[in-house]
């Protein structure tokens, strides 16, 4: 079993990620912004890309689970929007796209998958390979709160409810986490309950990701080592100014010319 092995329920991913607060019109306007083409990495079903192809902006996703990358393609043709998208199923730590593009974007917290400082470093060259000059990389991580994850560690922890639409069911979910904070890693078992409207329990599911937390400034130290100058940092989608009481770092960095 792999460790994304979250990410092989699509559906109950769909029903239970609804994203942060103002994402998907955020990366939108960076998108129109550009004009194109974008190449998103970690698009999972394609909320973010879709929402960018909606522009008229050409998009390339890119995950590496292939049944994502399936519902995705599904809601591109339902939406109208197959010949917009392209689907590339790949780990954007080794991508080689014989492309460049004006930016290229990692929504929802995915550059956290990277477990190492070499997969994150990796990375980052490839996209810097993947942009053009004067390009611009954005992206958005959760800021670890240290007392947050001291109180969450070896807790099941409810994360919401979660309504599957059309249907009268429910998903609720739980999280238990173990962290090795030597290597600010977390091993995650998410527990997805699925209920129907009266209460009756149809389907628990036990599964698994990982992660790897990163601090604003280790992030800052890493994009100027790779070739990337921070432009613009945000405690929001809104655009709200990043200060020690943000949760949430949403970065545009350019490609440097010399590196």
């Amino acid at each position: 079993m792999s460790e994304d092995h979250m990410y092989r329920w699509p559906d109950y991913y769909d029903w239970t990620s609804e994203g942060l607060d103002g994402d998907v019109t955020y990366y939108a306007d960076l998108a129109m912004k550009a004009k194109g083409p974008v190449l998103e990495l970690g698009c999972g079903t394609g909320r973010c890309t879709l929402g960018m192809a909606r522009h008229g902006v050409e998009v390339v996703g890119v995950d590496k689970q292939p049944e994502m990358l399936a519902v995705a393609e599904k809601k591109a043709e339902a939406m109208g929007l197959s010949d917009r998208c392209r689907w590339v199923c790949e780990d954007m730590t080794a991508l080689k796209l014989e492309r460049r593009f004006s930016l290229v974007i990692i929504p929802y917290r995915s550059f956290l998958h990277l477990l190492h400082v070499r997969d994150q470093v990796a990375t980052l060259q490839t996209i810097r390979h993947h942009l053009e000059d004067g390009g611009c990389l954005a992206f958005n991580v959760f800021v670890p709160d240290i007392t947050q994850l001291a109180e969450e560690e070896k807790k099941l922890v409810h994360r919401g409810v979660f309504g599957i639409p059309g249907t009268g069911q429910t998903v609720e979910v739980y999280d238990y986490t173990e962290f090795d904070h030597f290597r600010q890693q977390a091993a995650v078992i998410r527990y997805y309950e699925r209920f129907e409207a009266g209460g009756r329990l149809l389907e628990r599911l036990r599964t698994r990701f990982s992660m790897r937390y990163v601090f604003p400034t280790e992030l800052f130290h890493l994009l100027r080592l790779t070739g990337f100058e921070v432009v613009r940092r945000y405690g929001g989608f809104r655009k709200e100014p990043f200060g020690p009481e943000s949760t949430e770092l949403v970065i545009e960095a350019i490609k440097t010319a010399h590196h």
